[in-house]
Order: C-alpha cells, then sequence, then structure tokens
C-alpha cells in the first residue's frame, strides 16, 4: 500500500508545492556513472532524494533527480558540475540547488537549497546489496492475456533449473503503479524476492501493473477488483502453459486484499501468502495509518488533532458523496480547518490552499473510493486453501495488531484451520530492519527484503507443496 492519502498530505515541501517540475531528457546514448542518495529532514519527515550523473559519449555530464517518497522520478537538472573536491546540481525548474564539498570516493557533505532555505544534505553511492548479480536459474520475459479486460500484461518467469515439476507463486504488488519488480524507492522487493524463491526450488511470475511497463490496459481508472482479473489471469496463463505442481498467490499490501478475491474465485489457486495484507476497509487503514505516521514527525497536538478530525470528515464524504463534482466543494469546505495551524503544521500535513485541490481530488479516483468501503473480512471467511499472514511489528501503513487480529478472526470463523499468522520483529512495511517504521527510512535502508522473511516465507511453501 504505497499510494496512501497519508503521503500525500504529509510531504508537502520540497515538490508537491512546486509546479510539476520539469522531466528529465536524458539521451539513450548517455551512461549512467552515478547513483548518490542522502535523506533531508524537513519539518521532522525524513525524505530520500536520488541524484543520477550520466555522461555523454562526448564527455559531458548530465544528470536527473529522484524523490521516491513523493513519487518523483527524472526531474531535470540543469547543470552538474563535479570537480576533484565539490559537486553542484542545478535543478532550477523546482528553485532547487545541492552543493557539496567532497570527503570520500563519491561521498559529499552540503546543503540542499530551495524556496529561500537550506537544508543539511550529505550523499553517497545509493546501495542495493540485495539485488541479484547473476541468476543460476531459467529466466524468461512472457505475455499473457486478460480476456475480461482485452488486454495484455508482460512478466517475467523464473524457474529453478533441474527435473520439476515445480511449485510456482504469482507475486502481486501493492497499490500505486508498480513494475514486475515492485520498484519504489530505489528497492525492488519483488526482483529480491523472486530470486530467493528461485533459488530454493520455486518458480515465479511477477508481473507488470496494467497500464506499467510492457503492460496494456490503463490504472488510473482501475480498482483492486479489476486488479484481481489480472492476477486471475496469471493464473490461468501458469495452469494452461506449465506443469507446475501447484500454484500460489504471494500479494503485498493491497495485493495482500486482492490475493483471497483471487483465490475465492479459483480452483487453481492452492495456497496464498498475505504480505502486510489488510484485514480491515480502507476507511479504517487509513485513520489508523495517518496517525501513526504523523507521530513520527513535528506536528503539534493541536495540528494532529486537526488531522484526526478533518482526515475523518474527508474520508466520510467520499463513502458518502457518490457525484464527484459535489465531493469535491464538500472536501475543499472541510480543508479550511487546515487554515488555521501553523505554518510548520501546515507543511507537515502538506496543506497549502492554492495547491491542495490537486490532492483532494485523488480522494475520488475509482481505486480510493472501492478501497475505503471494501471490507477483506468477509472475503477471508471464504477462503479454504492454506494461508500464511506476514507483517511487519513496525509496519505504520498497515499496522500489523489490528490488521492481524482481524485476518485470524476471519480465517476462523470461516473454518480455515490451515493458516499461519506471524508478526515480524522490528521490520516495516516493505520488510526491512528498521528504527521507526517511517516511511522516510524505507529509501535509506539498504536492506530491501529481509532474509528471515523471506525464508520462513521459502520454507512454509515448500511445506504445503511437498506431496
Amino acid at each position: 500500500m504505497k499510494k496512501v492519502f497519508s503521503i500525500l498530505l504529509i510531504i508537502g515541501f520540497t515538490f508537491t508545492s512546486c509546479s510539476k517540475p520539469k522531466v528529465a531528457e536524458i539521451p539513450d546514448n548517455a551512461v549512467l556513472i552515478k547513483k548518490l542518495s542522502g535523506t533531508l529532514e524537513v519539518m521532522g519527515a525524513k525524505l530520500p532524494l536520488v541524484l543520477n550523473v550520466y555522461q555523454n559519449p562526448d564527455g559531458n555530464l548530465l544528470g536527473s533527480m529522484d524523490s521516491p517518497a513523493q513519487g518523483a522520478y527524472g526531474i531535470a537538472v540543469e547543470k552538474v558540475t563535479i570537480t576533484d573536491t565539490n559537486i553542484v546540481f542545478d535543478v532550477s525548474s523546482i528553485g532547487g540547488k545541492y552543493e557539496g564539498i567532497q570527503t570520500g570516493p563519491d561521498q559529499y557533505e552540503g546543503n540542499w537549497t530551495q524556496g529561500g532555505k537550506s537544508f543539511p544534505l550529505n550523499i553517497a553511492p545509493l546501495k542495493r546489496p540485495q539485488e541479484p548479480k547473476d541468476f543460476p536459474y531459467n529466466v524468461e520475459d512472457v505475455v499473457f492475456k486478460n480476456s475480461k479486460a482485452n488486454i495484455k500484461l508482460a512478466g517475467t518467469l523464473t524457474t529453478p533449473e533441474g527435473d520439476g515439476p515445480f511449485p510456482v507463486v504469482v507475486l502481486i504488488s501493492g497499490s500505486g503503479p508498480q513494475n514486475r519488480d515492485e520498484e519504489l524507492m530505489g528497492h525492488k522487493p519483488f526482483l529480491v524476492l523472486s530470486n530467493h524463491f528461485t533459488r530454493n526450488g520455486i518458480a515465479v511470475l511477477r508481473y507488470d501493473d496494467r497500464g506499467v511497463g510492457d503492460s496494456e490496459g490503463g490504472f488510473a481508472t482501475a480498482t483492486s477488483y479489476d486488479f484481481a482479473n489480472d492476477a486471475a489471469a496469471a493464473i490461468a496463463y501458469l495452469k494452461s502453459n506449465f506443469d507446475f505442481s501447484t500454484i500460489g498467490l504471494a500479494g503485498h499490501s493491497e495485493g495482500g486484499l486482492i490475493a483471497p478475491i483471487v483465490a475465492n474465485q479459483s480452483k487453481d489457486v492452492d495456497f496464498i501468502i498475505l504480505m502486510a495484507g489488510t484485514g480491515l476497509t480502507g476507511k479504517e487503514i487509513l485513520k489508523l495509518q495517518g496517525q501513526l505516521i504523523l507521530k513520527q514527525t513535528k506536528i503539534s497536538p493541536e495540528g494532529l488533532e486537526a488531522y484526526k478530525k478533518t482526515q475523518l470528515a474527508m474520508l466520510q464524504i467520499v463513502v458518502d458523496i457518490k457525484n464527484d463534482d459535489e465531493a469535491l466543494k464538500k472536501l475543499l469546505e472541510v480543508s479550511k480547518a487546515y487554515g488555521s495551524l501553523s505554518e510548520q503544521d501546515q507543511q507537515i500535513i502538506g496543506y497549502n490552499p492554492k495547491t491542495f485541490e490537486t490532492s483532494l481530488k485523488t480522494l475520488l479516483s475509482p481505486w480510493m473510493r472501492t478501497f475505503l468501503t471494501l471490507d477483506p473480512r468477509p472475503i477471508l471467511e471464504k477462503v479454504k486453501v492454506p494461508v500464511l499472514v506476514v507483517n511487519g511489528e513496525k509496519d505504520l501503513q498497515v499496522p500489523p495488531k489490528e490488521n492481524l487480529s482481524e485476518i485470524k478472526a476471519a480465517l476462523e470463523r470461516g473454518g480455515n484451520t490451515d493458516h499461519e499468522i506471524h508478526e515480524l520483529k522490528n521490520l516495516n512495511h516493505l520488510f526491512q530492519i528498521c528504527e521507526t517504521g517511517a516511511i522516510g527510512e524505507y529509501g535509506i535502508i539498504e536492506e530491501t527484503f529481509n532474509e528471515e522473511a523471506m525464508k520462513l516465507m521459502t520454507q512454509w511453501i515448500l511445506q504445503k507443496t511437498a506431496n
């Protein structure tokens, strides 16, 4: 669950408060030579930034910048200067600039300046040690069709070497437009997870969401039920074209909501794994999530109370008023309550009366309207296949205690006795070892997916498919 209302309202400083940033135009023959990252601290929130340096064949340097927590990638950098002692990134399209002094190999200490304010920012090479460098198994790009939507979806199928048949797992991504690696904040969780599974005898199919990467279709108008149809199409493709021993689903976040839907619809699903899956409605989730995330910032008690009251009113408007124009009018009226808050609280929440309407419109998307009212409990009650449920102890986006208890209760009401539920110590929503679970930590943690969590899932799959 990465496309979350809370993110839109909390981080309003660096890019979302500006006009839409210019997209970098990097020639195909330019080579990426450096990928440097660091973290800004703005009003108590951590904001990872990634600075990309490219080189043309003629030796000239080009650049782009990413702000993963804000979903902003490929921001144009008008000028990159690197000398023996310093580095300068001029990002004039958003009125920003980074200047740093070299302190070690590709390591710099400096400041990010924007809007007349300066913030310390130290950068160093972006490290993702878990990304595989070799693939001692079969890797195949595949395309399969969702006949209901009349679209083709593209993905990658990885199969262990040796004699099969093997169990196969379809990975279902979380919310927001995701490619087959579920790439976000410099991490590729599904690439790392599929590599671990396949090295241990489990085939994996992962695919680009509709409208993303090489997959056809439109993402903007799709709901969780549409994504469930896509996952069902993946199951049908595997069943018709390969001889796998068993077929399972492993869904992350919203994918953990989708997996039970598909399991109830398809007789070909043999097991499911819910990774930070939800046991509450979207409305209940966002209420908990927003408050937990804000508590990681320096918002005042008055600001937090205003946020709680206003957010609840906003979500109820979206649930009750079906007409978009009427709902938006009501949302704008309610949001005026933020106008009396301090400037710091407004910046933390992301409130700017001139631009806030754009954020509010995201609440009226088909996906959000469906998500707010979709209750996973009656769906889980119908699941009869084995279920593994895992959630990080420090997950702020899908709080573990509230969600795990509801998932457990729903499975038990439905008479499903073949289930395991694990709350994993010190892990966040992405299953990284973390300090607080704050969203701002995701991009600065080197670990992409905790090894012990992957081992737990691997052993469970192999145990359930051993026959």
